[in-house]
């Protein structure tokens, strides 16, 4: 309501869009704490990934039940409507967040999130592409190009001499994300056409939680509750999952889909910057090269999918994040 409400205050066309960056780039900077939260309650609770991924998606999960209470009867109508769709995108939301927070506890969170949020699209375009027996463009194969040369890079500096098992299977964890995540979207994307953004978060949330707590419980879940713990764990599902999809959302009601490369962008940058100067994370040539194809080439998808006269059909992104003119960003 609170985020509605300063939408509102400003009536020019100009304050509103410079208003919906701010929003949409909170959001991407705030999905880049993540991985920081989990390295530094995984060291101070001793909680495995799968664990601080199930306190996550609960936390999230109550915040949204509870502001989505009034329009419960809705929210219970789209599970109805499509119960196959809901629950693959909730396990899905579980099975690569978890991917994810494992990545981070093994290799890093810099190489975790570039690698998992940067294969995720080019692997839906490459499906997309095959789906519709049509040509790739110049783009689509240039950013396929980057996209592999990026994570041979990092690949690379993972098995350097020195480096360590952990490091290795961190990265086969953030690739599994990223492949996940395209999985599950590419199943249900077009089932999912027709549910409220924020109602299908407060869905996945709920069933995400439910689905990963049997792995969470066998790992352990219980922790010595301490304040600072505690808050962080509040502070990931409530923070950046809660606020984070809901100024995420309203932003895009204002900006045109390009705005979709700042989010892609930021959580990255956000990730690595954090774990660098936060906890010391070492930050090799390699790495950092590799991020950058990654990257790019994501940002090259992002790009190609606006200069396209076609519109009809949504582009190699998740529809369930979807920018106005039929793109999406891909987060954790």
């Amino acid at each position: 309501m609170f985020i509605s409400y300063f939408s509102s205050a400003f009536s020019s066309a100009a304050a509103g869009a410079r208003l919906s960056l701010l929003q949409v780039s909170a959001a991407g900077i705030l999905w880049g704490t993540a991985g920081v939260v989990v390295q530094v309650v995984a060291e101070q609770t001793g909680l495995e990934a799968l664990a601080i991924g199930f306190y996550r998606l609960a936390a999230a999960a109550v915040v949204m039940l509870l502001l989505g209470f009034p329009a419960r009867r809705r929210i219970w109508a789209a599970f109805r409507a499509a119960p196959v769709a809901v629950t693959v995108a909730g396990v899905g939301l579980a099975a690569y967040q978890g991917l994810y927070f494992v990545a981070v506890r093994l290799g890093g969170v810099s190489i975790a999130t570039v690698v998992s949020l940067g294969i995720a699209p080019v692997l839906l375009s490459a499906w997309e592409t095959l789906r519709t027996r049509q040509r790739p463009g110049t783009a689509t194969l240039a950013a396929s190009v980057a996209a592999i040369i990026g994570l041979v890079l990092i690949g690379g500096a993972t098995m350097e001499p020195g480096a360590s098992t952990a490091a290795g299977l961190g990265l086969l964890a953030a690739i599994g994300s990223g492949v996940v995540y395209a999985a599950s979207t590419a199943i249900s994307r077009h089932t999912m056409q027709g549910v409220e953004p924020l109602t299908l978060t407060t869905l996945s949330c709920t069933i995400g939680a439910i689905s990963i707590l049997p792995l969470a419980a066998a790992e352990g879940l219980a922790f010595t509750p301490e304040a600072g713990p505690i808050a962080l764990l509040i502070y990931a599902g409530a923070i950046t999952t809660a606020l984070a999809y809901a100024l995420f959302y309203t932003g895009l009601r204002r900006i045109s889909g390009s705005v979709a490369v700042v989010v892609t962008l930021l959580e990255p940058l956000t990730a690595a910057l954090l774990a660098v100067l936060l906890i010391d994370e070492p930050l090799g040539l390699a790495t950092m090269i590799g991020g950058g194809l990654l990257l790019g080439a994501v940002a090259a998808l992002y790009l190609d999918a606006g200069d396209s006269p076609e519109h009809s059909e949504p582009g190699p992104f998740p529809a369930t994040d979807t920018t106005p003119d039929g793109r999406a960003a891909t987060h954790h």
